[in-house]
């Protein structure tokens, strides 16, 4: 059974960003997959801003598509 990590929930307040790479690298695993919501915690509505968000800086190369440290 996954657990979820309540530290990855977002403040009410805080805004998602592209831009944020910090807080964007929270939501993506070791592999470079966007961490499903039973893992992360987040509404539906949340999720979705993070999943784009992730997407967005992907395809600006300001985040990577895979890990390539191993």
């Amino acid at each position: 059974m996954i657990q979820k990590n309540k530290n990855l929930q977002l403040k009410e307040n805080e805004a998602i960003n592209y831009k944020d790479i910090d807080i964007l690298r929270k939501f993506i695993n070791d592999q470079g997959k966007i961490l499903p919501r039973k893992v992360t915690g987040l509404t539906m509505k949340q999720q979705k801003i993070v999943a784009n968000s992730i997407k967005q800086a992907r395809m600006l190369a300001i985040l990577p598509f895979t890990n390539q440290e191993i």
